[in-house]
């Protein structure tokens, strides 16, 4: 599924009022339903070919920046493998809900053995985490969208 058809199905909603929409295809399953903030979009995709799955997350963001118009995104300032925790039995350095603080290590991205602190370089309440733990990120890719306070 492309974002285009994900947003024709959020104009659909709003032009009909609907409060809830479901739809699967090529095995993507697609759910929207208006909550008090705007559309919350939910996705489940266990057979979707990968290029699919990072649509469906681009389009949550546009979902979310159209909700909410004050929401910053912090992006991997190098290639490497995603860890939100120092080690698989710590908690993790900050949780969707949290407030973060500018300089409070958010996350670690581990390239060529090297574990790298990355740093919040904004004060405000994380509202999402873009990236699963010890997934691999690109340079630049987003990895939390944190609403400033």
């Amino acid at each position: 599924m492309y974002i285009k058809e994900i947003k024709d199905m959020i104009n659909l909603m709003n032009e009909n009022n609907l409060s809830e929409l479901e739809i699967e295809k090529e095995g993507v399953r697609i759910r929207l339903k208006r909550g008090p903030s705007g559309v919350v979009y939910e996705r489940t995709a266990e057979t979707a070919p990968p290029q699919v799955m990072a649509e469906g997350k681009m389009e949550k963001v546009v979902a979310e920046k159209i909700a909410k118009k004050n929401i910053l995104e912090i992006k991997a300032p190098m290639v490497g493998t995603f860890y939100r925790a120092p080690s698989p039995e710590a908690p993790a350095y900050a949780n969707i809900g949290d407030t973060i603080e500018q300089g409070q290590v958010i996350c670690i991205i581990e390239a060529m053995k090297l574990m790298n602190e990355i740093k919040s370089e904004v004060k405000g309440k994380l509202i999402d985490i873009q990236v699963d733990n010890a997934e691999p990120v690109e340079f630049g890719q987003v990895l939390f969208l944190v609403e400033p306070l």
